[in-house]
Parts: structure tokens; sequence; C-alpha cells
């Protein structure tokens, strides 16, 4: 789908559709405004009718025949001025409404709302990925795929003002860089473990390494033993794939300045090893890799804007399965920080792969190390799909994150990792345990990764309730890939 920008008169453009918002509780303004006079009073008989009263989502497409070159209207309730949450949901509306229309191009009226330059950047940018992200498809699994092409080939962004127009291509740009990520994430999650395994994974490393000038190394299982991999390699034990250790390295700013390090949890699949799973549902754990996956998405989503910052993406990757030589509840592992770990639960396997990383990670002298992983059933039950849990011993780090994650519409909800909680964690054999009981689980496992990362500026991302969706739409969602980009975007310097 190609994306432009420009500030004719909507009215005037030749196009399939027309889309013109409509906010809620105020008067016809703007672009909505000309419509109605064009249309000789169609836009307020509408709204008199209660048709259409602005709240965000809602569509009612309606074809033109005079007044307007567009074939079609397409009016979409904005819901209140200046929520970006609401014009999230509009452009979600508007992008499934023209989907099933068989539009191929269209126009989208930024003008009725969003006339400060940077508001109409924000929402140019929610409009990019919106779309795209709708016209998103996963078939690569299929014999017989989706031969159907892209419903909407061509989209026109009109704004108020000329001065709009930089900041308008700036949100396409960042859109479309932002749901390619997205994408790249979301094949990654649906693909089976069969065929995602972690050395299918270390492979689309090397890819996006040579596609995107990244610098990608993969360590073996020899090598993780050399460095005292104890923990990781440990989850591994029990399936036939070895363990990888995917690093990939973007450097956008100067060779010196410390990295932001993205550590992503990548078990391509969980059966829980020999505390094995229920079976109901268990398919769905090949998402366990969905941290790995935003950690490819959001690197390739920075190599497409070309950020000037330095950022360091490390996926520990692995099968967690039950075999005769796998982790026996019980069993004392030692990692890479030399600490022990009693293994009391082997389905809580994501933070033995993650503290070693996290390990290898302090080798960087990162300005910050963001960990990312589908770690606990216990943070869906505390915050459900629409927010990540987010843990930190740094109150800027946690403030930044939870800045970018409301500008990209991506949220996340601050949890504690206080000191009273690393109590849970005590064994009387090994210096720690790897479960800290039924009670506040999320917590106690962002605690034990917090011991391994006492030396640096940290957050962890329990995405467990935000990566994928279940039901009739199952699926990977690629998230956090906007929030992390979104945060490294604000860090990055503009000049």
């Amino acid at each position: 789908m190609k994306i432009s920008v420009t500030t004719s008169d909507p009215c005037a453009l030749t196009a399939d559709c027309l889309i013109v918002g409509i906010h809620q509780d105020t008067p016809v303004t703007g672009v909505a405004a000309a419509v109605n006079r064009a249309t000789k009073g169609l836009v307020k008989r509408l709204l008199d009718r209660n048709d259409m009263d602005g709240t965000a989502g809602r569509c009612v497409m309606l074809p033109l025949d005079t007044g307007v070159n567009a074939q079609r209207l397409l009016l979409v309730g904005l819901g209140k001025p200046g929520t970006a949450r609401d014009f999230e949901t509009a452009v979600r509306g508007a992008a499934e409404t023209l989907g099933r229309s068989g539009s191929r191009n269209a126009v989208f009226a930024l003008t009725s709302s969003g006339r400060r330059a940077a508001e109409t950047g924000q929402q140019a940018r929610l409009v990019a990925q919106g779309f795209s992200d709708a016209q998103y498809r996963f078939d690569q699994m299929k014999s017989h795929k989706d031969k159907r092409p892209a419903t909407l080939a061509r989209l026109t962004l009109a704004v108020a003002k000329g001065k709009q127009v930089a900041s308008a291509r700036q949100g396409v740009r960042e859109g479309n860089a932002i749901a390619a990520g997205l994408k790249l994430a979301r094949d990654l999650g649906n693909l089976p473990g069969n065929i995602c395994t972690p050395t299918y994974l270390a492979q689309q490393a090397r890819k996006l390494g040579r596609s995107h000038a990244l610098k990608v190394s993969v360590l073996n299982e020899n090598r993780m033993k050399t460095l005292k991999m104890g923990s990781l390699l440990s989850v591994s034990q029990g399936s036939r794939q070895p363990a990888k250790l995917i690093v990939m390295e973007y450097g956008g700013a100067k060779r010196g300045d410390a990295p932001i390090v993205l550590v992503g949890k990548g078990l391509t699949f969980d059966a829980g090893g020999i505390s094995l799973k229920p079976a109901g549902g268990m398919e769905e754990m090949k998402f366990d890799m969905c941290g790995g996956a935003s950690v490819f998405g959001t690197l390739l989503a920075i190599a497409e804007l070309k950020l000037k910052v330095n950022v360091v993406g490390i996926v520990p990757s692995s099968e967690n399965l039950p075999d005769g030589a796998a982790n026996k509840p019980g069993d004392i592992v030692t990692s890479m920080a030399g600490k022990t770990i009693e293994i009391i639960n082997t389905d809580a396997e994501g933070r033995l792969i993650l503290c070693d990383a996290l390990t290898y990670a302090e080798r960087y002298q990162p300005a910050a190390v963001i960990d990312i992983a589908t770690l606990t059933g216990a943070c869906v039950v505390a915050l459900g799909s629409p927010a990540s849990g987010l843990f930190s011993n740094d109150d800027e780090l946690a403030d930044d994150l939870l800045s970018a994650g409301t500008e990209s519409g991506d949220r996340a909800w601050r949890m504690p990792v206080w000191d009273d909680y690393q109590a849970q964690l005590k064994s009387p054999y090994a210096d720690m345990a790897n479960v800290g009981g039924r009670s506040a689980g999320a917590v106690t496992a962002a605690c034990f990764l917090a011991r391994f990362t006492e030396t640096m500026k940290w957050a962890h991302l329990d995405i467990a309730g935000t990566a994928w969706a279940g039901g009739k739409n199952k699926g990977s969602t690629g998230r956090p890939v906007p929030l992390l980009t979104r945060y490294l975007i604000n860090l990055a310097p503009t000049a």
C-alpha cells in the first residue's frame, strides 16, 4: 500500500472513498463541514437522525454521486477531540470498514482535527500503522493461499496546511516502519514450533542482518558451555533442538555510545518440561517466543528509520520439553553469574534462559537493558490484555517506557519489584529458587531477574497477556514493537 500526503482539497480528489472524521459532541467543522455543504446537508442529516454520533470507531459508508469527486463517503467517529486512543479506535474501524468495501484507493482527511503539526504527525503515524496492520495475513502454512490482492493499494492523507506536510510525512514513515516490524514479529510468532526452531530464528537473524546491515552473531551450545551458562543450557536439555543465543547489533550512533540492550525470551515451544502443562491450549505455547520476536521486529523498525542510536538485541532461544535428560524439580543449576538456582517448577523456564542472557548483556556496558518476555500467567490475571506489565529498578527508564506506551497506543502498567518480595525466592539448598509460590507470581518472577541486573539500569516487560490473542482470532499481535520503537525514537537525537 502506497501512502502519500497532500494539501489539496479532499472534496476535489478523485478516489473510491473519502474518509472524514466526526468528533463526538462537537459542531461539524473543517472537512466535514465542507462535505456537508457539497452534499447539500447530507452529513448534518445523518447526525440529526443519529446514524452517526461521533462515537470512536463508529462508521457509516454511503455512495456519492454529486458534490464530491469520491465515489463513496466514509464517516468515522473520532470520539473526543485530542484523544489519541479514540483516534486509534477510529482508524481501526475505518480500515476494517474500507476493507469490506473493495475500495482500491482512498483519501483520509486529517483536517477535522490535529491542527497542530505534532498532532498531525501522530495521526499520520497511527493511520499508516493501522491500515497496514489491518491488511495483515498469515497464510504461509496453507496449501491454498489467499490470492486476493490486499484491498487498498493507495491511501492519500489530506492535511490542512503546508507546514503540516513534513510532520505528516514523518508520521507515515514511522508508521510504515513500525508496521514492518509488527509484521515480522507476527510472522515469527505465528509460525509453528516445528518450523520456527531456535536454529530457524538464528537463520532469520542472519537474514535480517544482511538486509539491514546488522552485525549478527550466534552462540552455539559449546560456546555457552564455555561461558558457563548453566541456567540457559539446562532448559534445552530435554529437547533435540540445540539452544542458540542470538545477538544482533545495530549501530546508528557513534561507536563509543552506550547501547540500549533488548533481551527477548525466545522459547520456540514450551510444553512445561517435566512440570507438563495441561493439554488444552498447549498449541498456543508456540507464542512463548514472542518476546524474542518483538526484538526482531523492533530492530527492523529502527533500521528502516535509520535512528541515531545504538541497540543490541539478544534472544536466548530454546525449547522446553519433557525428556529423560530434562530438568527435574529439585535440580540445582549454576548461572553464568555464578549464582545457584533450585528448580522448583520446570515450567518457570523463561527466567532461567533470561538470567544468563541478562548477564551476557553486561559486557556491552549498556545505557539501559530491557527484557521482554511472555513470562507469567499471573501477569495475565493481573492486567489482562490491554497492558503489559512493567517492572524496573530505575524510575526514569520506567517513566520513559510508560510514556512511549501511551504515545504509541501499546500501553504498559508499572508493577513493583520491592525487596519485600525477594524472601519468597529463598531456597534452603541454593542461592534462590526459580519460583516464589502462588502469590504475586509476576512480581517474584521480576524479582528473580532483578538479581541479575543489579549493576544495570533495567526494565522488564511481561507480555504474557499482550503478545497474542486467543479464541477465533488466535494469533500473534506483534506487541510490544510499537512501544519499544517509540521509546527508541524518543531517545534518538533528531539532528
